[in-house]
């Protein structure tokens, strides 16, 4: 016995020693480490070396805060194949975890609950495997717990009530096979609740339906019985159960009625925790353990516990001796290799020791729990109701576009990415992420922005179909329809015989509803207050499945900061699209558009992107034909010709008091 409490002494202190030396691990050792599991084949995260500061921006998916500590991980749909290491709560700043749609394997470690900053963690689509640790219920800042699609068993945990901050909990598609936890019900900020496709039991719990806030419950395909409790009909569609055969229920549609039970049903108390879940009517394979034992047997097994536990602190103090060792040594090693390479001089300063890190990141600064939210209830002074028909929330998104996978990624700019998608109705969008840091920094204007957006409806405009603002990514996303035939840009400098050549009618439509759109904006009929585009181009000019004219991003620009918008001004004015006066005056109005019309109008008559160099206005009128498009092949109509080109001319002249306004220009197109 002496020597047993020798050992456990002398282990006690060598995990004090092991303990300190891991303390002092930097965060970079910390990402290293986790590279190494998450990515053992080394395919994904190339952009995580030693000796670089994690915070300088270099590291793919790593965004820090305004100390320079980690504080948020993207790396969704990356095709990540390795495993989630213990190593990872050592970034005890870290605020939001995504490792969704990926390949990730393995249990999840319940060190991760360490992560006590942590608000945001998803890991749905992988195929982790095992229990679901019981410790994340310690996570008490948890308010997104995104743990589907993958292959956990064993029970839902209790303690899981504890995350009094969750609004979030999808653990769909799984092998889960318990009862329902009735803590659950102790979520008082819980607005959705996905346990579907699981082979769960038992009856639904009365707690759970009394959840102030839920909106969406989803239960189906398990093996629920017993009554639906009366307070899920508020739900409405928002609560699915269908595929539980046992379950019953009155004024549920789908749903037979019960038959009467005696409340002292020894079978069924409440509430349906692990320490009191019935001992028959449940599958064997998730049946309780606990049975009544004789006195003999149980002093049998009393002895029996005594011999086994001393036996097994023996193997606990020689294993984790063992394993401490060697965490010790492999730390040691992983230390001097980082020493042995990251000599500086007597005059440089140790990329270890700043403490004053800038990045790039739009998150930097960002506050999960009460950080940016424009669309919050009670701060947009909009109708709720309107900006509600509108809301996409993130998943949605993320499922559209497979968690923004490269694949299908359209195009990336100076202020956006744009994504193809497609949404669960099975039609096509197009989804435009923009950064926080690129928003208007007051979200009253931010929101004033978006209603000018959404009442915007016309046949010539690119509907929006709708939006998200998620406060963990720091972005805003905005859904529109998908222009199949893109934009009218591939349309210009093609060689003679090229299938995409437009022919002259299409060329005559596309003008045509170019200026419908612009008029509509301008409310040449005076319903509406006028609202100029400032930056149409041949980029911003798609075109539809009939090759009919939409012109995109109209009043993106009442949402983008004022040095974003400043940037894609200098960019038009770099394609020719700027009128001259801006240059002078600083200001944009009607006129600014109309100009921008023309250069369009005389791109299509030439099939030239680049117009500059062609001095269109000392074209005299009868010889504009020798510079039409050749692919034309002299497939056109001169009366329309002459008149398009006397309307580009105008549309383009240097003084903006003698360019038409759009309402004229309409009026001249519609005369034969």
């Amino acid at each position: 016995m002496y020597l047993l409490l020798y050992l456990i002494l002398k282990l006690q202190l060598f995990l004090i020693c092991v303990s300190s030396s891991l303390s002092s691990m930097t965060e970079l050792d910390t990402l290293m480490a986790i590279k190494d599991s998450l990515d053992p084949k080394n395919h994904v995260l190339i952009s995580w070396t030693p000796h670089v500061d994690p915070c300088s921006g270099s590291f793919e998916g790593v965004a820090c805060n305004e100390k320079g500590l980690v504080a948020n991980i993207s790396l969704q749909g990356k095709g990540l194949s390795g495993r989630i290491p213990e190593a990872i709560a050592g970034l005890k700043s870290l605020t939001g975890l995504y490792l969704h749609f990926n390949a990730l394997n393995g249990m999840l470690p319940k060190e991760i609950s360490s992560l006590t900053e942590l608000s945001d963690l998803y890991l749905n689509v992988n195929n982790l495997s095992g229990d679901i640790p019981r410790e994340i219920g310690n996570m008490s800042n948890l308010q997104v717990l995104q743990l589907c699609y993958n292959k956990f068993s064993g029970s839902v945990p209790t303690e899981l009530g504890k995350l009094r901050k969750l609004s979030v909990l999808a653990l769909q598609y799984n092998r889960l096979s318990s009862a329902i936890p009735a803590s659950l019900g102790e979520l008082g900020t819980l607005t959705r609740l996905d346990l579907s496709f699981n082979n769960l039991f038992g009856p639904i719990p009365v707690r759970l339906a009394n959840i102030p806030k839920l909106e969406s419950l989803d239960v189906r395909n398990n093996s629920l019985s017993g009554s639906v409790p009366q307070a899920l009909k508020r739900l409405k569609d928002g609560f699915q159960y269908m595929n539980n055969a046992a379950l019953c229920g009155t004024g549920f549609a789908e749903l037979d009625s019960c038959v009467a039970a005696t409340s002292s049903d020894p079978t069924k108390p409440e509430p349906y925790e692990p320490h009191n879940l019935p001992t028959e009517g449940f599958p064997a394979s998730v049946e309780p353990k606990s049975r009544n034992c004789s006195e003999a047997n149980c002093k049998k097994s009393s002895e029996s516990s005594k011999i086994g536990m001393i036996f097994g602190v023996i193997g606990v103090v020689v294993g984790s001796t063992v394993f401490g060792f060697s965490v010790f040594l492999w730390y040691r090693r992983q230390k001097q290799k980082i020493e042995s390479t990251a000599e500086i001089s007597d005059g440089a300063v140790s990329i270890f020791q700043i403490k004053e890190r800038k990045s790039a990141c739009p998150l930097i600064n960002l506050e999960y729990s009460n950080g940016w939210d424009p669309l919050a209830k009670g701060r947009s002074g909009y109708s709720q109701e309107v900006l509600e028909s509108f809301m996409f929330n993130l998943e949605e998104v993320e499922r559209a576009t497979q968690c923004f996978s490269e694949v299908n990624l359209l195009a990336k700019g100076s202020f956006s990415a744009i994504y193809r998608g497609i949404l669960r109705d099975g039609s096509i969008v197009v989804v435009k992420c923009i950064a926080k840091t690129r928003c208007k920094p007051d979200e009253t204007e931010f929101l004033k922005g978006l209603k000018i957006m959404i009442s915007l409806k016309h046949e010539n405009l690119v509907r929006l179909r709708g939006f998200c603002c998620s406060k963990g990514r720091g972005e805003c996303f905005l859904i529109y329809d998908f222009a199949s035939n893109g934009s009218l840009s591939q349309y210009l400098d093609l060689k003679r015989g090229d299938y995409k050549v437009l022919d002259w009618s299409t060329r005559v439509s596309i003008i045509n509803g170019i200026a419908k759109g612009i008029g509509y904006l301008h409310g040449n009929k005076g319903s509406k207050k006028a609202l100029i585009h400032q930056n149409i181009s041949a980029e911003k000019v798609l075109l539809d499945t009939r090759y009919n004219s939409i012109l995109a991003d109209s009043g993106l620009h009442k949402l983008l900061a004022d040095d974003v918008v400043f940037s894609t001004l200098k960019a038009s004015a770099a394609m020719g699209y700027l009128a001259p006066e801006y240059a002078t005056t600083g200001r944009l109005n009607e006129k600014s558009d109309v100009y921008a019309f023309g250069v369009i109008v005389f791109q299509l008559l030439t099939g030239k992107h680049d117009i500059s160099q062609l001095n269109l206005q000392q074209v005299e009128t009868d010889s504009f034909k020798e510079i039409l498009d050749e692919n034309l092949e002299g497939k056109f109509s001169e009366s329309e010709a002459e008149k398009l080109w006397s309307i580009a001319l105008l549309c383009t002249h240097e003084s903006l008091n003698l360019r038409p306004s759009m309402e004229n220009v309409m009026l001249e197109l519609s005369k034969e």
